[in-house]
């Protein structure tokens, strides 16, 4: 039986068997509230002690699970997005390689074990984006790994701190003179990794990725890292005093960014992939108001709801000759009427509609930024990040579902495939439960209960209507180049970062390499190396030709006049 089934059908059968196993352990360890570490001595040197540390707890279990869970979901999609691929069997492993990567990541609490599992996730990441070999495939390769390896150096960075303090557990930093150091370098590290400002340009250019791996990179592995290395090591980043402000304000001018560009951009993959960073925004600014366990929260329910949304957009774009630019679509609830029912679930929860499980973890997110000790700049700006949430996500509704056919009548849309709707199925029914279930089963978020008046309680859901309105009064069926122009260069370059993170890096580069290559290796060290000696032995030997030859007439000259005085003297 397993010899007829595909590779990407094998490995989804693995990962979803694994996480139903080990979802009752979980539900334990949860309900128990149990953390069992294991430490293992590998090498002392001098008074350093380097051990391998390995912990399960409710935090690494229940985020293997989802992580789990969401893989198994991909790859069941994959065996029917990818079947007329001739490499998937390298595709499969890859993928696997990458969950392999991320629960390595998961389960260690030591940091240079850990940067197993986070090295892993980098270099898998490269290989999948440019799957597809092409040009742009590479670049966006390359901005990715590079954007990344800022936080690898980081990371290392960290490590050689900790061998300055004489021990490599995580768990003792907290004693440590350096630990606002380590702190710092561990922030860049989460920030490049979750791709906060000024390290966001690479997560919509990684969309050059298969469908498949873009709902799995920007659900919950990938993008992730950066959120879950902070809740890993959150009490020893709170040494630092900075760590919550600083956080904070990265994270809600990420937040914003993200919400305008993704109203301003018309390919599908990318819309999705910025409403990703903006609800990253979401998860650190929780992070940075002092709650841990809701960021967590808000992990896992945007992790179901958006590999959901991926999904469906991959099934549109699959049927729609592989075209992904939404002005060129539209009228798709009469072509695909379950991936339409499950997209629109995947994007109510991402506004927060009643009842989903996005609205249970970020309603949450914004109450507490009413109760938090914030300025009203920022609580301005979150709740306006958030109307441009409801606004992106209706505009998106509109452009695909049920606004006038843009595209070319030629389709072959259908939904008689069982592998799609099988693994939208899952993620949908996660979507809608998911919420409710963590609700119950999760951790205490806030042991201080707050309370709110109506007013401010009310405010989150007249924002998410006030951003659907906005969205109705600006959207336009228009799309020709003249109305195309007129929108705003800043505001469509992600704040020109996206070139920002690009080009001066490339010209500097190149700048100096081009100097270095004239002034050095055309310039001193021929003058000093090869030609340079070439022509100081060139001008040294005809000297001494030279000097040789004038040397050989006066000797000639001195013969004869002997010769001849020789002469005078006998002939006398």
């Amino acid at each position: 039986m397993f010899k007829s089934l595909k590779s990407s059908s094998i490995s989804s059968l693995f990962l979803l068997t694994y996480s139903l196993l080990i979802f009752p352990v979980t539900i334990f360890f949860m309900k128990k509230d149990v953390s069992i570490l294991y430490e293992f001595s590998l090498v002392e040197v001098s008074s350093c002690y380097m051990t391998a540390l390995f912990i399960l707890d409710p935090l690494g279990l229940s985020f293997s699970n989802v992580v789990c869970l969401i893989s198994g979901s991909v790859m069941v999609f994959s065996s029917s997005y990818m079947a007329h691929d001739p490499f998937l069997k390298r595709f499969t492993w890859l993928v696997m390689l990458f969950v392999l990567s991320m629960n390595l990541l998961v389960f260690i609490p030591s940091l240079p074990a850990l940067l197993l599992g986070w090295d892993g996730l980098g270099i898998v990441s490269f290989a999948l984006v440019i799957y597809y070999q092409n040009s742009k495939s590479l670049s966006a390769g390359m901005l990715t790994i590079l954007a990344n390896r800022i936080g690898d150096v980081m990371i290392l960075l960290s490590i050689g701190i900790m061998v300055l303090t004489g021990y490599w557990s995580i768990l003792m930093t907290w004693n440590s003179t350096l630990s606002s150091w380590m702190a710092v370098c561990i922030l860049i590290a989460g920030m490049t990794k979750s791709a906060q400002i000024p390290f966001s340009a690479w997560l919509p250019a990684a969309m050059a990725a298969p469908t498949p791996v873009s709902a799995l990179v920007h659900s919950s592995t990938l993008v992730t890292a950066g959120v879950f290395l902070f809740i890993r090591f959150y009490p020893s980043l709170l040494m630092w005093d900075f760590f919550k402000p600083s956080l904070l304000f990265i994270s809600v001018l990420t937040l914003l960014m993200a919400g305008i560009s993704a109203n301003y951009e018309n390919d599908l993959k990318k819309i999705i992939a910025l409403s990703t960073l903006s609800q990253l925004g979401v998860m650190m600014m929780a992070l940075a108001m002092g709650s841990m366990h809701l960021a967590l929260f808000h992990l896992y329910t945007h992790a179901l709801f958006k590999a959901l949304l991926f999904l469906c957009a991959g099934a549109m774009i699959h049927g729609s000759l592989n075209n992904q630019d939404i002005r060129y679509m539209g009228l798709m609830y009469k072509h695909l009427p379950l991936t339409i029912a499950c997209m629109n679930i995947a994007n109510l929860s991402l506004c927060g509609a009643p009842f989903l499980s996005g609205f249970y973890s970020k309603d949450l997110i914004l109450e507490l930024s009413l109760a938090a000790p914030t300025s009203f700049f920022m609580i301005l700006l979150i709740f306006l990040a958030t109307g441009m949430t409801s606004a992106y996500s209706l505009r998106l509704s509109f452009s695909l579902l049920w606004g006038p056919m843009q595209g070319v009548p030629l389709h072959a849309k259908k939904e008689s495939d069982f592998y799609i709707n099988f693994s939208t199925m899952i993620l949908s029914t996660c979507a809608i439960l998911g919420g409710a279930f963590f609700q119950a089963m999760f951790m205490p978020f806030n042991p201080t209960p707050f309370f709110l008046p109506t007013s401010l309680k009310s405010l989150t859901m007249l924002v998410i209507v006030a951003g659907l309105l906005l969205a109705l009064h600006i959207w336009k069926t228009d799309f020709s180049l003249k109305a195309m122009n007129k929108k705003k260069f800043f505001l469509t370059t992600m704040w020109l970062l996206s070139h920002l993170s690009a080009q001066p890096m490339t010209k500097f580069s190149m700048l100096s390499s081009t100097y270095a290559l004239k002034s050095i290796d055309q310039g001193w060290l021929e003058i000093l190396g090869g030609q340079g000696t070439f022509s100081v032995t060139t001008k040294l030997s005809k000297e001494n030709q030279s000097f040789q030859i004038s040397l050989f007439t006066f000797f000639i000259l001195v013969i004869l006049a002997a010769a001849l005085l020789l002469l005078s003297f006998t002939m006398a």
